[in-house]
């Protein structure tokens, strides 16, 4: 009798060990593709691409996490600001299972981030006022006042990476810049074309982008690291958006009225690893 009690407690404990291994195993299988509720970080102070507003989250990154989440199978997406020095840690520690936030595809973020997409190309530009007929490339920027934000590298591809002699006033933000460049404390801001483009929009006939890029900026979806059955999900999403005319009208919608070019090409996926 006590020969099968304790047998009866060593199955129960197997089977307790094997719950247990199964549940490990499930947990590092978890993947966004088929996820009924998602929680995505975008961007929360940038016009055109992901800015909070009373209405709610609004702009292209917003939209675009709409549309792939949709296609992920999610039937709730809730958002929430991510700045860029937080995107990474956000993604490893589970506080959001997607980033859309101007997430720019680098070597020093693979290591950490699976990237889906890239969903569009950009590249970094000039935005000056409407009536600057002086700066037409990056090149024109030297003895000129250029933004310099806090935290961003943008500034230092223009002094640094192209070696032009530009003046650098710092800010506190591109809010900052732009109220910089109304009243004339800066002559330019310089970083990626779709965010000149949100301004550039917002303020009307202000200021014009100068429409000379100089980088190659691709915006990818960040998952968990090894997710690479929600990566494959995310592309192959990107595809259908292509596809079926979304992003052309996404793009027309938030920059159709700046000279922002759109390429109707899907950018080539950079793989999911």
């Amino acid at each position: 009798m006590m020969l099968v009690r304790k047998f009866g407690v060593a199955l129960a404990a197997l089977a307790a060990t094997s719950m247990v291994a199964s549940g490990c195993s499930a947990k590092k299988e978890s993947t966004v593709d088929g996820k009924k509720e998602l929680i995505v970080g975008v961007k929360a102070d940038q016009p055109g691409m992901g800015l909070n507003t009373p209405q709610g989250y609004q702009g292209i990154d917003i939209d675009v996490a709409n549309y792939i989440a949709k296609k992920l199978g999610a039937t709730k997406v809730t958002f929430k600001e991510a700045k860029s020095a937080n995107r990474e840690s956000f993604l490893a520690n589970g506080t959001v299972d997607m980033v859309v936030a101007t997430y720019s595809i680098t070597p020093e973020r693979l290591p950490k981030v699976t990237f889906g997409g890239p969903w569009v190309i950009t590249h970094q530009d000039i935005l000056v006022r409407a009536n600057d007929s002086a700066i037409k490339s990056v090149d024109d920027l030297k003895g000129k006042k250029l933004c310099q934000v806090s935290g961003s590298n943008s500034w230092k591809r223009v002094t640094e990476e192209k070696k032009v002699a530009a003046k650098l006033v710092p800010a506190q933000g591109y809010e900052d810049c732009i109220t910089k460049l109304k009243g004339g404390t800066v002559d330019a801001v310089s970083t990626d074309a779709t965010i000149l483009a949100g301004y550039a929009q917002r303020e009307g006939t202000a200021f014009k982008l100068v429409n000379a890029p100089f980088t190659d900026e691709k915006y990818g979806v960040g998952l968990k690291k090894g997710d690479k059955k929600g990566c494959e999900a995310v592309n192959k999403a990107i595809t259908d958006m292509y596809k079926d005319g979304t992003a052309k009208q996404l793009w027309d919608k938030w920059f159709g009225k700046t000279n922002l070019k759109f390429d109707a090409t899907q950018p080539p996926a950079q793989g999911c690893s």
